[in-house]
């Protein structure tokens, strides 16, 4: 599959937005299937909506992480000290714990 966006140009002239002409994207034949299963079951309208969603997503995941980054690197330092110390909970435990998590996080998203 070849997608073809138009692309806004990062340049702006007198308040006036300018596009390239577009882009051909090649895509591995695994990720091309997955675009076509989510428009056939209507998720997306087009191959052009799905890009344009999934790379939405990416810069806010992105965002998020770049603005969580000295959070997210404590939390790991804290856990590696904790397991340094022996203070390890058991797997069977954590996989409870996380069900757990799950099926309120489900009860509460389904209402």
């Amino acid at each position: 599959m070849c997608v073809h966006l138009a692309v806004l140009d990062q340049r702006r002239w007198a308040g006036a937005v300018r596009y390239h002409e577009g882009m051909n994207i090649r895509l591995r034949p695994e990720i091309e299937e997955l675009i076509k299963q989510n428009i056939q079951c209507g998720a997306y309208k087009s191959v052009d909506e799905f890009v344009e969603h999934a790379v939405t997503i990416l810069h806010e995941q992105e965002a998020w992480l770049a603005a969580n980054r000295e959070e997210i690197g404590a939390k790991i330092a804290d856990g590696y000290a904790s397991a340094q110390r022996g203070e390890l909970i058991d797997a069977a435990d954590v996989r409870a714990h996380m069900e757990e998590r799950e099926r309120a996080w489900l009860a509460e998203h389904r209402s």
